[in-house]
């Protein structure tokens, strides 16, 4: 059996989404193309966004590789799954322009909150539920009852929907080889603002311990696993052999697992810097010194408020107080070149006193955030605390209408549009 692995040439005009643009590795479709092989059937990837390819021009492609199964995703890569583009324009596009009459897969954070909703959206006729790494080649090889995530229309209309969530086994997936990829067109370094380099994005963990109010990671890439180190090393090592400089790991929370250490060990000893997201109270001066070692030079931090109080109420869990918080995040700057905060808007932090922190924070060269608003993401503990149910088939527009309408004037992050338009006419273009 076939399976064309497509990632869409993304567009944004018009979204809520405020997520990079830029193109990202598709690593869940690269972790699949070889679980596909593995299982004895052919894959084909295609990267539209970064070869900039046209619905026409990849129409060509799989019609020549006349694939049974087309699998798309509803966000672009699994670093941005949690924060993706609310509307499904771009997936619904590219299965009416490219799939013919192959069998449709949607796989992506759509799917795993309200998969009926995108079944009925894409007119696809697989919607997986959770990760889908494993589960795709299996699509071809059992009946769809028996596949962890699968959920499709019935012949009576009806819907089956799987109660079950596709969650990988991380140390079943085996170093990338990268073969299938071009690593060298790929520039982009994800979360570095300055300078020259050539990007790459790996991934270490997958999930995270905590369960924060605003995190939208609930029904895919949830509990925390690790991939084997020296798998991991043999990735960074076939990047770096083919130009690459800078990684960025796209984990949810770099820096919890047993065997982190022994990871940036590892990267200390090639040339290559790195970057991620964190929690700062992970880390201590001992570990933050090893971070240094390791060339990290982008470090992303979730503070979210200046208040224990508001750190409570986002159920942040963090482990030390603000004062703390500073401490550590001002020693990290003078070892990491880029430190970032992040803030979240809460009721519970005064405007004043957030300026009087930020100021601080950038005089010791941390660059802080404006508190960002949050978008209740169906599936986040935000969205079942702010209407009280479980996601429906409504819940993409319930969400989109309660944050454009709440947000319009209170004002959006500054990297989103500032007019967004309403899902329906996105989906409808």
């Amino acid at each position: 059996m076939k399976f064309a692995l497509i990632n869409p040439n993304w567009k944004f005009e018009g979204s809520t989404y405020f997520g990079c643009q830029d193109p990202h590795y598709p690593l869940e479709l690269m972790f699949a193309y070889d679980k596909i092989r593995e299982s004895g059937d052919e894959p084909l990837l295609i990267d539209a966004q970064l070869d900039n390819l046209n619905t026409t021009e990849v129409r060509r492609k799989v019609a020549n590789f006349r694939p049974d199964f087309v699998v798309i995703p509803t966000a672009p890569s699994y670093l941005f799954w949690r924060c993706p583009p609310p509307e499904l324009r771009v997936p619904k596009e590219w299965f009416e322009a490219v799939a013919g009459k192959a069998a449709k897969v949607a796989i992506g954070p759509h799917p795993s909150a309200t998969p009926a909703a995108t079944l009925r959206k894409l007119n696809c006729d697989v919607a997986m539920r959770g990760e889908p790494d494993h589960t795709i080649p299996q699509l071809a090889h059992k009946p769809w009852d028996e596949v962890v995530g699968a959920c499709w229309r019935e012949d009576n209309g009806g819907v089956r929907l799987s109660a079950e969530l596709g969650v990988t086994d991380m140390r079943s997936l085996k170093a990338l080889d990268f073969a299938n990829y071009n690593v060298e067109r790929h520039k982009h370094r994800h979360h570095v603002f300055w300078g020259a380099g050539h990007g790459a994005e790996l991934e270490f963990a997958r999930g995270c311990p905590w369960s924060c109010t605003f995190c939208n990671k609930t029904l895919f890439r949830n509990k925390f696993r690790e991939r084997d180190v020296d798998e991991v090393l043999k990735e960074v090592d076939r990047v770096i052999a083919r130009g690459v400089d800078y990684i960025y790991f796209i984990d949810e929370i770099f820096g919890v697992g047993k065997n982190v250490r022994r990871l940036l060990e590892g990267i200390a000893e090639r040339q290559v810097s790195i970057g991620f997201q964190t929690r700062i109270d992970l880390w201590d001066e001992e570990t933050l010194d090893l971070l240094g070692r390791a060339h990290c030079i982008s470090l992303e931090c979730g503070i979210e408020s200046i208040t224990e109080e508001g750190r409570e109420e986002l159920n942040k869990n963090c482990r030390i107080d603000t004062d703390r918080i500073t401490e550590l995040l001002i020693y990290a700057k003078a070892r990491i070149h880029w430190v970032q905060a992040n803030l979240i808007l809460t009721e519970r932090d005064d405007k004043e006193e957030i300026r009087k922190w930020q100021e601080r924070l950038k005089a010791h060269g941390v660059w802080v955030s404006e508190p960002v608003p949050l978008f209740p993401f169906p599936g986040s503990p935000l969205y079942l605390q702010t209407f009280g149910a479980q996601p429906d088939d409504q819940a993409w527009e319930r969400a989109h209408h309660y944050y454009t309408s709440t947000f319009s004037d209170k004002g959006y992050s500054d990297i989103q549009e500032q007019s967004p338009a309403p899902i329906e006419d996105l989906e409808c273009a």
